[in-house]
């Protein structure tokens, strides 16, 4: 099993979110394919949107240079069985970094295609495992706006077997709310 590893919390040390993807790819095995996203990532321009929708055999040099990095992210959820993301919710919602990795991994033609009754995505067959941490927020609450986008943009891209592990309302509810998620950790099956 093959599995993409992505932690996208701000915080490298003391993250709970980073703690419980740690646990749940140790859980699981494998071979890990790591993606950190603090190492940031860009945000799509002008230059990018024009050449995500050149064809990729009329692309330039410049064009091809501009999306080697959403291509080198595309190859690495293609690449995994498992995808394991850690989602802090920051404001009710995904981190930046997070939003910028959807952002040049969702690509019309690649990742997913438009037909006559709506989208369809193209990386079927894979499962999700995404550990959401919130400060107060209830996931799953009418004010969590994280967990159900990102569940949303991985059926998006054919991603449908989603689980997601929550550890939500740790400053309210502290030590409980890990040891919580660690427990659903444990009942995951490779």
């Amino acid at each position: 099993m093959t599995i993409l590893h992505i932690d996208a919390s701000a915080r490298l040390t003391g993250s709970v979110t980073r703690d419980l993807t740690a646990q749940i790819v140790d859980r699981l095995g494998g071979e890990v394919i790591r993606r950190d996203l603090t190492d940031a990532l860009p945000q799509i321009t002008e230059t990018w949107v024009n050449a995500n929708f050149t064809a990729a055999d009329e692309r330039d040099a410049v064009q091809r240079d501009t999306l080697a990095l959403s291509d080198e992210l595309i190859e690495e959820i293609k690449a995994a069985d498992t995808v394991v993301i850690g989602v802090p919710v920051y404001n009710f919602g995904v981190p930046a970094a997070l939003k910028a990795w959807i952002d040049l991994i969702a690509r019309a033609g690649v990742t997913f295609k438009y037909s006559e009754t709506g989208p369809i995505g193209l990386l079927e067959g894979k499962r999700a495992i995404v550990a959401v941490s919130t400060g107060g927020t209830p996931v799953g609450s009418d004010i969590d706006f994280a967990s159900g986008y990102i569940r949303h943009v991985l059926g998006f891209i054919g991603i449908t077997d989603v689980e997601v592990i929550a550890a939500d309302r740790v400053m309210a509810n502290g030590v409980q709310a890990i040891a919580d998620a660690k427990a659903e950790i444990d009942k995951l099956a490779a």
